[in-house]
């Protein structure tokens, strides 16, 4: 299939990315929970197509440290604005939210927080311990913003031990200048050098339909390999809302496995690379 760019206004979302609306009960549970308890997930604040299966299995991805961003990747929901101060109490109530869910596999990931000296390591690390405690035995992966490249934040995430640190590289390289302006991607696959070298499980995603080709999306992959990253995701792009960049193409599934195939090629050993893909979807099956 080529990978030429088509007009955006003339592309459906095609079948295999169409979702049906919950029927059980448990997405109301799992939504009411996380409201009394005053906690935000990316699954909502980033419109996740997967947000009704995820919660009717009782799965929710926590977003920490607010719900405003310092910066405006042109892909994501979660908004600009005001930053609040962190809440003291936040790893506490993940943590509870954890125990209620009966969760066995908990995923934490953050707005990007670069007005704080630590870009927020030190929060990551509360809610860590907090898990801890509430749940012992249960696995935790961490998807960290990039700390501007602070070794010292990063060791700290490290230190406190979750199974799993994921930093998603979000797109290609050449289209970085548009798509995540205030990121570099040499310093994101420096991060996940740094994590693998301290014998942690390294875990990277990106989203495909936003201007790449398939050679790019190849040599993205060839960059992953290098740093030895264990897990990688692959999904479609879907827009937001009309202000967001719009889908330059829909790539079909077998599309999709040939990229997996490519990336276990090279000795990556965990592909999932689909149009439903997340970086957190079915995390716990990843562990497995």
């Amino acid at each position: 299939m080529s990978s030429s760019k088509s007009s955006a206004k003339s592309l459906r979302i095609p079948k295999w990315l169409r979702v049906k609306l919950p029927s059980d009960p448990t997405f109301a549970q799992t939504g009411g929970l996380l409201k009394d308890l005053g906690l935000n997930t990316v699954c909502q604040g980033a419109k996740c197509p997967n947000i009704y299966e995820c919660f009717s299995k009782h799965v929710a991805t926590f977003l920490i440290m607010g719900r405003t961003c310092t910066r405006g990747c042109a892909f994501c929901n979660i908004g600009l604005g005001k930053v609040e101060p962190l809440d003291p109490d936040e790893p506490s109530r993940v943590a509870e939210a954890a125990k209620r869910l009966q969760l066995k596999h908990v995923v934490i990931t953050s707005v990007t927080r670069d007005d704080l000296p630590d870009g927020g390591a030190a929060h990551f690390v509360a809610t860590i311990q907090a898990v801890r405690e509430a749940k012992p035995g249960c696995t935790i992966e961490v998807l960290i913003p990039d700390f501007q490249g602070d070794e010292t934040a990063l060791r700290a995430v490290i230190e406190a031990g979750p199974e799993i640190i994921n930093h998603n590289v979000e797109t290609v390289p050449d289209l970085y200048s548009h798509i995540r302006p205030q990121a570099d991607f040499e310093q994101s696959i420096e991060l996940l050098e740094r994590v693998k070298a301290a014998g942690v499980i390294s875990k990277s995603g990106l989203m495909v339909g936003l201007g790449e080709t398939d050679d790019q999306v190849r040599v993205l992959l060839d960059s992953l390999a290098a740093a030895k990253v264990e897990i990688v995701t692959i999904g479609q792009y879907m827009r937001p809302s009309g202000a967001h960049p719009e889908v330059l193409r829909y790539v079909e599934p077998e599309i999709f496995e040939g990229y997996a195939e490519y990336g276990k090629g090279l000795g990556i050993p965990h592909v999932f690379s689909a149009p439903r893909v997340r970086s957190s979807y079915n995390a716990a099956d990843f562990v497995e």
